[in-house]
């Protein structure tokens, strides 16, 4: 049986070739309406698109490049893998491809770019964890090569991210137990040569303020992204003579870390001392107990990630592709008074949300 062309299609259809194209690879400036029609058409023929031929044509590669976070773990990581899940949902809508690439060590990154950028495998790049000053972020923005970043650096302008308000989370998040009774709140947090990191710990010191909660450096754990990491943290500070009643964690893993380590003090986490963790990742619904979490949807992330990221390599301007999103409080059963104060407020509803 003879392949169906393109011309076919369009003759079938009696639309021109280069209309055909553009539907068939989601371009915005033909309707809906027409790439459902076109799509429908080509299912029915059996039409198949020459994805080779396609690429000799227009020079480019039909293919993005995702930098791995430097960690040997990184790419088994619930935060990590929801990403890439909507990343690669956003690219195969338009036929392209997505390459993970993870440099050795963070030194490696650099020149691991600069090779990308020269090798023309990939038409842009997708990153996360900016630092607060990035020569990555530089080097792609001098090199005009298309790229994005989920996250922000210090210095924001001239590149197109993709970012949750972490700050506003903490801040809330210390509102949320302040709310509850706590008055002495730990926190687990990262190196704060990590943005994002540095934009948590100043959310949390605002909660604090905002509540006439002195702030206490002793309540302060720094540690890697990691559920052991939670776990020592955890440890270090419910072993203070003065220990927190609640804890907020910069990720789900280092607050799954930090359950661990509540139920090995002999406590009950939720009722002894309150975790809190950031990213709503779906494994956080089948802790022990379910975890409280400042909610940021990853595969929606990806998705949109992506489909900036392609809008720009089309010929967007990259500060036009400058998205805030505000995390959610998922109240599951990881949060609650503290247990001095239940007596009095028990009668308060909970709110839970699996």
């Amino acid at each position: 049986m003879a392949r169906v062309s393109l011309k076919d299609l369009a003759k079938h259809l009696g639309l021109a070739e280069g209309t055909v194209s553009r539907a068939m690879n989601n371009y915005p400036d033909i309707s809906m309406a027409t790439r459902e029609k076109v799509k429908k058409a080509a299912d029915a023929l059996g039409y198949r698109p020459n994805n080779t031929a396609r690429r000799l044509a227009t020079g480019r590669a039909e293919a993005v490049a995702y930098l791995m976070p430097t960690s040997h773990s990184a790419i088994s990581t619930p935060f990590v893998s929801q990403l890439l899940q909507g990343l690669g949902d956003a690219l195969a809508m338009r036929g392209w491809d997505l390459m993970v690439v993870q440099p050795q060590a963070a030194e490696d990154e650099l020149e691991t770019l600069r090779k990308l950028v020269a090798s023309g495998k990939v038409s842009g790049v997708v990153m996360s964890r900016p630092s607060k000053s990035d020569s990555r972020i530089e080097f792609l923005k001098k090199s005009g090569f298309p790229f994005i970043v989920h996250g922000r650096s210090r210095d924001a302008e001239g590149y197109a991210w993709y970012d949750v308000d972490g700050r506003q989370a903490f801040a809330d998040a210390v509102d949320h137990l302040a709310s509850l009774g706590h008055q002495r709140i730990g926190f687990i947090g990262a190196p704060s040569y990590l943005n994002f990191a540095q934009d948590r710990v100043d959310g949390y010191k605002d909660g604090l303020v905002a509540n006439g909660i002195t702030f206490d450096p002793d309540l302060i754990s720094v540690t890697e992204l990691t559920d052991e990491g939670g776990e020592r943290a955890a440890l270090d500070l419910l072993n203070d003579t003065a220990p927190p009643s609640a804890l907020l964690c910069v990720n789900d893993v280092q607050a799954i870390g930090a359950l661990s380590a509540i139920r090995n003090k002999g406590l009950v986490p939720g009722e002894d001392v309150s975790v809190i963790g950031y990213d709503g990742v779906w494994m956080g619904r089948h802790t022990n107990p379910p975890l409280t979490t400042l909610a940021q949807p990853q595969a929606h992330s990806g998705r949109q990630l992506g489909d900036m990221l392609l809008s720009i390599i089309d010929g967007g301007n990259p500060t036009d592709f400058q998205v805030l999103r505000r995390a959610e409080l998922v109240r599951r059963k990881s949060d609650g008074p503290p247990r001095a104060l239940t007596p009095k407020i028990q009668t308060n509803s909970r709110e839970e949300i699996s």
